[in-house]
Order: C-alpha cells, then structure tokens, then sequence
C-alpha cells in the first residue's frame, strides 16, 4: 500500500460518520413524540424511512468496514511498537462488531414488527411504545436498539480520535521518550 492512505482513510472514517449520524437521527425521529410517542397507536411514514436507510446504511456500512481492513497492514507497526495502540485497536474492533450486531438486530426488529399481528401493523405505519402485546414489546426492544448503534459507533469515533492523538508529534515524542524517561526515574 502507498504511503499515503488519505483516500482510505476518508473511505473508514465518512462511512463511519454516516453510520453514526444516520443511526443518530433515525434514534431522534423515532423517539420524537409527534412521531411515535404514546398514546397515538399508529404514526405513518416512519417505517417507509427505515426501509429508506437501510441501503444507505449497508453503504456506509461496507465502506467503514473496507477501509478499516485496507488499513490494518498499513497500521501493523504501530500496533506493534506503540503502547495503547493495539488496545485502542480491539477496543474499535469489539465496538464494530457489536454496533453491527446491533443493527442487524434492529433491521430484523423492524422487519418483524411490519410483519406483527392481525393488521396492527402495516408498511409505513409504526405501532406506539404502550401497544399491547407483541408488537408493543417489539417497539421498545427497536426503541433501545435505535439508541445503541448511535451510542456505539459514536464510542468508535471517540476512539478514532485518540488514534488521531497519538499521531500528533507531541503524543509520538511521547511514545518514543516516554519508556526510556520512566526507566530513568525509576533509577533514581
């Protein structure tokens, strides 16, 4: 691989950001009350939105994932020879795999939720959180897992930032002085 990775790099990191931000504002419009809020048994459109995104998000998705794996050779070394790199590196790759879990399971929920129960449900209409049985159940678990994806991509981009710390010339001199200057106050 080039030197530089700039366009990989983009590739990783705007994928990331919609992911985020479109898990972000699809957490938002479903909880916002003129949207689904209780007692409103049925609110049209949203689940017209969700079928929208999904595409989208597979996009951003597969672009955040291919990147990432385009930049592993690229980080190796760093990973190798600097303390907190490869820790910060699992960190990101644990937070990936559940933000993905997550999604999967909240696309599945929606799905299902379309799918519930004699006509309580149908397409571009979302049932309210206080629906009885089944598919009140399934709104709520959709409701917590809408919030997760955000919560969870956004804990990889905290983490993205840190890389972007350590890359910094002060946090590189750190990296290089800091052992050998804990060695030496340790000798005193």
């Amino acid at each position: 691989m080039p030197e530089r990775t700039t366009a990989v790099r983009a590739l990783h990191d705007i994928g990331l950001a919609a992911w985020f931000g479109g898990s972000l504002a699809e957490a938002v419009t479903a909880a916002d009350p003129a949207l689904g809020a209780d007692p409103d048994p049925a609110v049209p459109g949203l689940n017209a939105g969700w079928g929208s995104w999904a595409p989208v998000c597979a996009v951003a998705i597969g672009a955040h994932l291919l990147g990432g794996v385009m930049l592993l050779p690229v980080n190796r070394d760093r990973a190798a020879g600097r303390r907190g790199v490869a820790a910060q590196t699992i960190g990101k790759f644990v937070l990936t795999g559940a933000a993905l879990a997550v999604t999967g399971y909240s696309r599945s929920l929606g799905r299902k939720l379309t799918a519930v129960g004699n006509g309580a449900v149908v397409e571009g209409v979302v049932p309210a959180r206080s629906a009885p049985g089944e598919t009140g159940r399934l709104r709520r678990q959709l409701d917590t897992c809408q919030w997760l994806i955000p919560l969870l991509t956004g804990g990889i981009c905290a983490l993205a930032a840190l890389v972007d710390e350590q890359q910094r010339p002060a946090g590189r001199l750190n990296g290089m002085f800091g052992k050998p200057a804990r060695w030496l106050h340790a000798t005193r």
